[in-house]
């Protein structure tokens, strides 16, 4: 709901509490347990933010946020609520949607190439350790001194294995590279491809301007990216939220402070982002979150505990929104002293004790003000959404995404001449003149043999005719000597008997 300044009624207790559009690009936190409310906070804010011309993107993690895509039915419950909070602009209405779906199944395909990725972002998807990550950045720098395209899981693959066959001809140009580290991530790409992640990579690559599109009405078109699958591959969950939000940060220009933000962002499961962070991961997170406000976006974090966010992010997020946490043991209470030393104090709320009564649909808020400055923590309900509560059916989405202005643009995958080609050729020449060279060296080791065996050969037939010749000679001297010895004999012995 929006009144008559221009600014978005969202929740009410004995005054209207509104987010003002100039301060809703400095970010924000919709916190509380399970069942609380979250969802429809984060509804109500979806479809506001539409009504005034911002479009959103969402992560649909429980498959109930398709209902904004449609008006809001008669519901008992509902109407109570805008009767006791005397709501008198309240209307229902539906809200402009595109699907999308990193599988391609309830939404339009939402890819991007390997190379957009960049080593960090994988490193972490793949669950990689220091080292290994230092050599899958390696790989990154190889691919781009040699002006291959790494596109789809297939060109990474092919370029790692490249390069642990070719790593002794690397290492004084790049450093060493480990068998063991192009080893982990061959396995990690394999139980990627298993997950059935190879569909997010690959082109054609999402256009970030079709995430920042109005309706010829001119409402802003609130993407919804189906999660609930997704969400049983946390790290790719977190991890593809996180580069979109770098994309935005490094492709948007600087827009200063404009008077409401180009998009809104909202990350659901927000803890999933920090969980196990390197730290020069969690550094970037910073970054971005600190800067991105001056291109014009507004990130909003959604989770159960502010806890769950890293406390120099914690820090930038100026809206907020605070549902019930449950405190059962010691550090239940502990959470809920840390989420109440976060709001700006009200004399007139107890947000230690408050914070644990807090009905469903309640919360303790505080939005900016003009001046940047967060108000006094009220508590309040939230405003009802204009839009339906659960699901839409599976021919009522199928019907919207075939009406959509990008229906046809990225269904088709392709898939052109890449690091995977390049490389297979590559490979395939070096094996045959790698075959030649053992080819060539066979034929030079038979000749040589050969040689060897002719030498070895003649060499035999010398001695043997040497022996043959010693031994015929030999045997002819003894024979002349044993006939001249006999003669001898015989002369004498004759010469003997003559004279008898």
């Amino acid at each position: 709901m929006i009144d008559a300044s221009g600014n978005l009624l969202i929740a009410k207790s004995d005054k209207e509490l509104h987010l003002i559009p100039k301060m809703a690009n400095r970010h924000g936190l919709i916190a509380g347990a399970t069942g609380t409310g979250k969802t429809v906070s984060l509804q109500v804010l979806a479809e506001t933010f539409s009504a005034i011309g911002v479009p959103s993107f969402l992560a649909d993690v429980k498959g109930d946020l398709s209902g904004i895509a449609k008006a809001a039915s008669d519901n008992p419950k509902i109407a109570a609520r805008v009767q006791d909070m005397k709501l008198t602009g309240y209307t229902q209405r539906a809200s402009p949607v595109c699907f999308w779906d990193l599988y391609g199944e309830k939404g339009h395909p939402l890819r991007t190439t390997i190379s957009e990725m960049g080593s960090l972002l994988l490193s972490r998807l793949l669950n990689l350790n220091e080292v290994q990550s230092g050599v899958l950045n390696l790989v990154f720098r190889l691919a781009d001194d040699s002006g291959l395209l790494l596109l789809d899981l297939k060109d990474l693959r092919k370029m790692v294995e490249f390069t642990g066959e070719n790593r002794d001809k690397f290492t004084n140009e790049y450093g060493n590279i480990s068998p063991a580290s192009i080893g982990a991530i061959q396995r990690g790409l394999l139980v990627m491809e298993e997950q059935g992640v190879e569909k997010f990579f690959g082109e054609p690559a999402v256009d970030l301007m079709d995430f920042m599109q109005t309706d010829s009405q001119g409402k802003g078109i609130i993407n919804i990216l189906a999660a609930d699958k997704l969400m049983l591959s946390p790290a790719l969950y977190s991890t593809f939220l996180l580069w979109l939000l770098s994309e935005l940060f490094e492709q948007l220009p600087e827009t200063g402070d404009p008077e409401k933000p180009r998009l809104v962002f909202f990350f659901d499961e927000a803890h999933l982002l920090f969980d196990n962070a390197p730290k020069v991961l969690l550094e970037k997170i910073e970054l971005v979150v600190r800067l991105i406000r001056s291109k014009g976006v507004g990130v909003y974090f959604i989770t159960q505990n502010p806890l769950d966010i890293n406390e120099d992010v914690l820090g930038q997020l100026g809206n907020r929104i605070q549902h019930a946490i449950r405190a059962y043991t010691p550090k239940d209470l502990k959470a809920v002293k840390a989420a109440a030393d976060t709001f700006r104090t009200n004399p007139a709320v107890n947000v230690e004790e408050t914070i644990t009564q807090l009905g469903v649909g309640e919360a303790l808020v505080s939005f900016l003000d003009e001046k940047g400055i967060p108000s006094p923590v009220e508590k309040a309900k939230i405003v009802p959404p204009s839009s339906l509560i659960g699901a839409i059916t599976d021919e009522e989405r199928k019907k919207i995404i075939q009406r959509s202005t990008v229906f046809g643009v990225y269904e088709k995958k392709i898939d052109r001449e890449s690091a995977f080609e390049m490389l297979q050729k590559k490979m395939e020449l070096q094996k045959a003149e790698e075959d030649k060279q053992k080819m060539e060296q066979q034929h030079a080791r038979e000749a040589g043999k050969r040689t060897r065996q002719q030498k070895s050969k003649r060499s035999t037939g010398s001695i043997i005719l040497d022996d043959l010749t010693k031994y015929a000679g030999r045997t002819i001297t003894r024979q002349i000597g044993t006939t001249i010895g006999r003669q001898i004999v015989r002369g004498i012995l004759g010469s003997m008997l003559n004279k008898r």
